[in-house]
Formats: structure tokens, C-alpha cells, sequence
């Protein structure tokens, strides 16, 4: 056991929800800032606070990341005081939805089903029903960066199977890092806007996937170019 950390731990102040709730629906009454507050102004904060996460915890100290999650967990609750005093909902409301959806997508834990051999096809499957969508790639959020939403659909068209092939030779962490900057690079030379092409690609992607998934005879899709067979 390491006695410095062990000193740390016990050196950070701690407090129930019940109190940081308290302490936010104060200061939306008596702060002028906080008070003037909106979903849409907070947006810009959210996404700060999720990347300072981000960094804490990729780069940071366990002071670092206790002081981020907290940052974060004031947006989620500062967001639910906003809609409380709106007369929309509150964050018993917020915490309820999630225990209910958890407790729904693990039947093999709160219910009899068997553990899943795939259990993220399976998590896949049941929010595809629970939500009613027709497409592998509905619920991708639009606000993604290019490369995050690239790889969200890469994830979902392979989760679902959806027959549309793409590169599956392995490649370590590092080599995806080096290649990424050098392909930025070339494209800072040569004139070309990396983030507005990676969207345009994953767009063509988004219409072969689209497409793949309407396709009744389960034909190879027509985009397939000799050297993306790997399988």
C-alpha cells in the first residue's frame, strides 16, 4: 500500500449528491451567473469538461481526474436544476432513467437470461429495439468530431454485421497515431481541409452502409475495391 496515496485519499473532502444538488439549486437562486444560465449556453462548458476528463485521464493524477469528474458531474446536474425549475424533470428523474435502462439492457444480471456470447452485439440489439431504429447508424450524435464519428461507424456497421467491407488488417496504436498526423500533414501541404475530408468520407461510408442494409439479396457491395479484402 502506497502511504502517500493512502494519505491523499484520505485528505479529499467528500459530500452526498443530496448536497452538491442542494448547493446548485442555491446558486441558480442567488449566483447571477449560474442564474442566467441555459442548456444551449452550458453546451460549450460540457464539452470543455469532458475533455479535461479526457486528459486527466490519459495524462493525469488521480487529483486530477477526481477534480474533473466533479467538474463534469456539476454539468449534469446543473443541467437537471435548469429543466427542474422549467417544471420538465429533475435529477431523480435522470438518475431513474439510467438505472432503468441498465437494469433492462443486463437481463443476465437482474433477470434469468443467460450471459450473452457477444454482449456488445447484444446491448447493440436491444437498444436498436427499445428505440425503434431501421438503421445500423441512427443515434450517431452529429456533433462527433469527423474521426470519432468515423470510428462510431465503423463500430456499428460491424456490430450489425451490416455487409460492407473495410480494412481489417491489425495495426498497433502507435502506427494509427503516426499515420493520422502524417496524413494530416500531407494534406496541410497540398492544400487539403483533413477534417472536412475525413466528414466527406465518412459520409460515402454512411451511404454504402444505407445502402448495404436495403439490399435484400445480400449482394457484396458494389464499393468494394480488390485491396479492402482482408477477411
Amino acid at each position: 500500500m502506497d502511504p502517500e496515496g493512502s494519505a491523499a485519499e484520505l485528505q479529499r473532502p467528500t459530500a452526498s449528491l443530496g448536497e452538491l444538488v442542494d448547493l446548485v439549486a442555491l446558486l441558480r437562486d442567488q449566483c447571477p451567473w449560474d442564474a442566467r444560465q441555459t442548456h444551449r449556453s452550458l453546451v460549450t462548458y460540457l464539452i470543455e469538461e469532458t475533455g479535461e476528463v479526457v486528459d486527466a485521464v490519459e495524462i493525469g493524477t488521480d487529483e486530477d481526474l477526481v477534480e474533473e469528474l466533479g467538474d463534469l458531474l456539476l454539468q449534469v446536474v446543473l443541467h437537471s436544476r435548469i429543466a427542474e425549475q422549467q417544471g420538465r424533470f429533475s435529477i431523480r428523474e435522470v438518475a431513474g432513467g439510467i438505472v432503468t435502462k441498465l437494469r433492462r439492457r443486463h437481463p443476465h444480471v437482474f433477470a434469468d437470461a443467460p450471459v450473452p456470447d457477444d454482449l456488445d452485439r447484444s446491448w447493440e440489439a436491444r437498444k436498436t429495439a427499445e428505440k425503434g431504429r431501421v438503421s445500423s447508424l441512427d443515434g450517431i450524435a452529429e456533433s462527433l468530431s469527423a474521426l470519432a464519428r468515423a470510428v462510431k461507424v465503423v463500430a456499428r456497421m460491424r456490430k450489425h454485421q451490416v455487409p460492407v467491407a473495410l480494412p481489417t488488417e491489425p495495426i498497433s496504436a502507435e502506427q494509427v497515431g503516426d499515420r493520422i498526423l502524417a496524413l494530416a500533414a500531407r494534406a496541410h501541404a497540398s492544400g487539403v481541409d483533413a477534417d472536412q475530408a475525413t466528414r466527406d468520407a465518412v459520409r460515402r461510408l454512411e451511404s454504402r452502409v444505407r445502402l448495404a442494409e436495403h439490399r435484400p439479396d445480400g449482394a457484396p457491395d458494389p464499393h468494394l475495391r480488390g485491396s479492402e479484402v482482408q477477411d
